[in-house]
């Protein structure tokens, strides 16, 4: 099998649900400390390998592809006042992966902006990376899910168990056990539904955003018609796909941050800051500041 080293990152949304911020600022830049949302989810497609991405767009998030290039008068200034950690982060992202950017000119729904990177991507297998979902580097679940299309060749989505009342805010999937057991914690999906009601859903698997698929997507995607609101859905393609083809789980436990929630959001923020040498500390003392004043104790 071809190795994997494409990913698509969808980043058209309006991002209302952290509306007034996201009226003039993408949701994909929504900081999480110093870094925004989607340098994060770019460096996890690095650290699995990847080293081609594109990125999709709208009219209105010019600021995501300013982010990822250089910035003549920004690196001017920083090495001119001596601030060289600073000049190396800046320019350090412009060689972080081979960027390229598309828009998606309507919003017409994930399986149409996934669409328009079949040019790019061409006859290749590739991942597709949602933003609103932040990966933990020690779960290494897209390393996992392309290690195990890399060696069965099947299209592969992320699944994660959630509390039944969760359900319907996600696609869930029916699946079952493979023919021959994967070292990789692997399902084959059956049966896919999109945000079903508590007592229909076929189980606690929810879809999360993280897919690899082979170039086969694309015919599916052209042939999937207009569905739930008024757009083409991913999941209806992939429906289309797993008519024809095995299409398999990969099923994780943690490290997930759903950036699209306010208080998920929040967890992230602090979560990751913890972990930094710099914040570690005074972040700590914060939180037991807090929590004695809230009576959390």
């Amino acid at each position: 099998m071809r190795t994997v080293r494409k990913a698509v990152i969808p980043a058209a949304g309006w991002g209302t649900r952290f509306l007034p911020f996201t009226k003039s600022v993408p949701k994909e830049m929504l900081p999480i400390v110093d870094k925004p949302a989607i340098q994060y989810v770019l460096e996890e497609a690095i650290r699995a390998g990847i080293d081609d991405v594109l990125i999709i767009t709208s009219p209105y998030k010019k600021a995501i592809e300013d982010h990822f290039d250089r910035s003549a008068e920004l690196e001017h200034l920083l090495e001119s006042t001596g601030k060289q950690p600073e000049l190396s982060q800046v320019r350090e992202l412009a060689d972080l992966a081979d960027i390229h950017f598309i828009r998606q000119g309507e919003a017409l729904g994930l399986g149409h902006a996934i669409g328009l990177a079949r040019r790019h991507v061409g006859d290749e297998p590739f991942a597709v990376l949602l933003g609103d979902d932040l990966m933990h580097a020690s779960s290494q679940v897209l390393e996992g899910m392309i290690r195990a299309h890399e060696e069965s060749g099947a299209s592969t989505l992320a699944l994660m168990r959630v509390e039944a009342v969760e359900i319907s805010s996600y696609g869930c999937a029916a699946v079952e056990e493979l023919d021959e057991p994967s070292e990789d914690a692997l399902v084959r999906i059956t049966g896919l539904v999109e945000k079903p009601a508590v007592d229909v859903a076929p189980s606690n698997l929810a879809v999360m955003g993280r897919y690899v698929f082979g170039p086969e997507i694309f015919d599916h995607i052209a042939r999937t018609g207009v569905g739930v609101g008024g757009e083409i859905q991913l999941t209806d393609a992939v429906i289309g796909l797993m008519a024809e083809a095995d299409v398999h789980g990969y099923v994780f436990e943690h490290g997930r941050f759903d950036v699209g929630n306010k208080s998920d959001y929040l967890r992230a923020v602090i979560e990751l800051a913890l972990e930094r040498d710099d914040l570690r500390e005074p972040l700590r003392a914060l939180i037991v500041e807090l929590a004695g004043r809230e009576d959390l104790c």
